[in-house]
């Protein structure tokens, strides 16, 4: 029967079709571009940058694979070494014999007969084989020359295996370790035990991907009858189709399939034939060693490659940044500005009197707060794990709230609408925005955080409401209502962290559920469809960027208000002009009931009540028409004016999660596509 191999030529190896290697002037071996080496290069670095991602048990086979080939090609590149391998009885060492023209392997009935491997070695034209048999672990007493000395087979090395289904544990043991060394196989069968279990299952099937390095044979078909031994041939190649093992035929790289007779040496010469074009190209080892990289890479295809697309979308990092930005207060601190600033506005085109006024019911309050025993250091908001209560602080027998809704839990939305709190008698409404879990315009927060969206709580000296972003009060907490970085506070009312703590900016951190939640969001989006090792450490990442991001957001809030704190840094020039024309009508509006007084008092002529008349209604309506006109035009200024706080507090908050959370995750991510794209590069994809 013809030999069915179908041997690669020398320039497909050089090529790196066959190999990555090939015979330098020196004897020695040196990479051709591409191929096998780019392969063990990735293989290599691949191991490197996964070493703190992936357990070493992970990696273990793929570091077998290197030092094999490293040890590999430290020795002869010249030499071929094929091992028979076969079971109890199969006629392998008959075989070796066979080839090696002289009886070199003990035969006999004897079972098992091979107890270690022999040796036979076709000298090359440079020296090397020792070096292969000493790995191999072949003893001296054991290596052999053939007979004749044929130059066909030079720089061969045939080694005859023991029994692998040997009744001795070493035999079996022994053959499995140098079934990993050597750089091809021919499989001796007979017609007996071709479909043995243990050879399909143990070694055929496993080693379906070494197709190209391995020979099968049919041995003993002296045996059969007539056309039996086509038929067991076609039987052979049916078991090894189902076993996955690729067979040489119709021009296509694989196994090759032969049916022979040592005994009678029928079909040994086709096998011969075989084997010197298989040993002439020299490129066996590069062949074994891919299917080895094959190997290990595809064991390591679960841990490498993603089940999808990979990576950030823009949609995942704004709706990262829209959650920092809730947490902060962002859209609260913007409106506030803007009321600030009409209010501002309103001051400083308003008339005299009405500036009057106002720093008249400031000191009224001022003195109303300490009448009621208010220090700076009191808060009338409690703020507790559970929501917002609306406990106040009264002095000297009398409750300083008028209505309050109060008594909130965390587990539903709060809701603070308006408290009426009397300051000696005058009462101002304090907006102390909404409260609660998941619920509320101003700012929000889950399970044990509370977060006032929205509170004007202090007077600056001139009589103007101070700023607070993000449901800070303007005036320091005190005993009652301080609150801790994590939002809990005692029954007693004394603060759960101490003044001095780290964690603790303006009586609290920000609201963090709303960024524990905005992190994981973000760190699940990154994590989804990686591998699971790279999707945990992409996990861990987030996880050690969100440490202490409450805080660092808390103050970026904290340096976001205080840069807010006195109004526009910037007055507009039309303040002034208004300004100016508010002075000159309440200066007619004093000459004209000036004139009015002389008139009706007789002073003046009875007559000239009518000459004072005129400036006297036109500083009177002409003041409070031009503050209405002031409000009105200040109302576009105002929107842009909060608008850009909100803009800036939006873009420190992101700065922040993107220092501290993003660029982690970003970084894991990077690391992942490199050692993605080494894990292409070797497994060759």
């Amino acid at each position: 029967m013809e030999a069915m191999v179908q041997p690669r030529s020398p320039a497909d190896v050089e090529s790196g079709g066959g190999g990555a290697y090939r015979w330098a002037a020196d004897g020695g071996r040196r990479a051709v571009g591409g191929g096998l080496r780019g392969r063990l290069d990735a293989l290599r670095e691949l191991i490197a940058l996964s070493r703190t991602r992936l357990d070493g048990r992970t990696l273990e086979g793929a570091g077998r694979v290197l030092e094999t080939a490293d040890e590999r090609y430290r020795l002869s590149g010249e030499h071929t070494v094929v091992a028979i391998a076969g079971a109890t009885g199969s006629g392998k060492s008959s075989l070796f014999n066979a080839l090696a023209g002289a009886n070199r392997s003990q035969v006999g009935p004897r079972r098992p007969t091979t107890a270690e491997p022999v040796a036979c070695v076709w000298p090359g034209s440079r020296p090397g084989a020792d070096g292969l048999l000493h790995r191999l672990g072949v003893p001296t007493h054991r290596r052999h020359v053939p007979a004749d000395g044929s130059s066909e087979l030079r720089g061969l090395i045939l080694i005859d295996l023991p029994d692998h289904d040997s009744s001795a544990t070493e035999h079996r043991a022994q053959v499995d370790r140098m079934l990993e060394l050597v750089d091809a196989v021919i499989w001796v069968v007979d017609p007996e035990k071709y479909a043995d279990a243990v050879l399909h299952e143990r070694y055929l099937r496993p080693l379906a991907g070494y197709a190209e390095v391995m020979f099968v044979v049919l041995n003993q078909v002296d045996r059969l009858p007539g056309d039996a031994a086509d038929q067991v041939v076609d039987d052979l190649r049916r078991l090894l189709d189902e076993d996955g093992l690729a067979l040489g035929e119709h021009g296509e790289p694989g196994a090759a399939v032969l049916a022979l007779s040592a005994a009678t040496g029928r079909g040994v010469g086709e096998l011969r034939e075989a084997l010197g074009q298989f040993v002439a190209e020299r490129g066996a080892a590069d062949r074994r060693l891919a299917a080895d990289v094959d190997a290990a890479t595809e064991r390591l295809r679960s841990v490498y490659v993603a089940q999808s697309r990979v990576g950030l979308t823009e949609r995942s990092r704004a709706e990262f940044d829209d959650r920092l930005a809730e947490a902060v207060g962002a859209v609260a601190t913007g409106r506030a500005a803007e009321r600030d600033w009409l209010r501002y506005a309103e001051r400083a085109c308003g008339s005299p009197w009405s500036r009057m006024r106002m720093r008249m019911r400031m000191r009224g309050r001022r003195g109303s707060r300490g009448a009621l025993g208010f220090g700076v250091g009191a808060t009338d908001v409690g703020m507790t794990g559970a929501g917002l209560t609306g406990v106040g602080t009264a002095g000297a027998g009398t409750t300083g709230v008028g209505a309050s809704r109060g008594g909130l839990t965390g587990a539903g939305a709060a809701d603070v609408g308006r408290t009426d709190v009397g300051w000696g008698g005058a009462a101002r409404g304090r907006r102390s925005g909404r409260a609660g879990v998941g619920r509320g315009q101003d700012g929000r927060g889950a399970a044990g955080q509370a977060r006032a969206g929205l509170s004007r709580t202090g007077w600056n000296g001139d009589g103007a409401e101070e700023l607070t972003a993000g449901g800070r009060t303007g005036i320091q907490q005190g005993p009652v209502g301080r609150q801790s970085a994590a939002g809990h506070r005692r029954a007693d009312g004394a603060a759960a962290a101490g003044p001095g703590d780290a964690s603790v900016v303006d009586g609290r951190a920000a609201a963090r559920p709303v960024v524990e939640h905005a992190v994981r969001t973000v760190a699940a989006e990154a994590a989804h469809g990686l591998p699971a090792p790279w999707a945990h450490a992409v996990r861990d990442a987030a996880d050690r960027g969100a440490y202490g991001l409450p805080e660092a957001l808390d103050k970026v809030a904290a340096e976001a208000e205080e840069s807010l704190r006195g109004g526009p840094a910037v007055k507009p020039r039309w303040w002034t002009v208004a300004a100016s024309l508010q002075g000159m009508l309440s200066v007619l509006q004093v000459v004209g009931v000036l004139w009015l007084l002389g008139a009706v008092t007789g002073v003046g002529e009875a007559t000239a009540w009518i000459s004072g008349l005129l400036p006297a209604v036109l500083g009177s309506v002409g003041g409070p028409a031009l503050a209405w006109m002031c409000r009105v035009v200040a109302r576009g200024p105002a929107r842009r004016y909060g608008q850009d706080a909100e803009r800036r507090l939006r873009s420190a908050a992101a700065a922040c999660g993107r220092a501290r959370v993003l660029e982690p995750v970003a970084a894991e991510l990077l690391r992942y596509r490199e050692v993605r794209e080494q894990y292409a590069v070797a497994s060759g994809v």
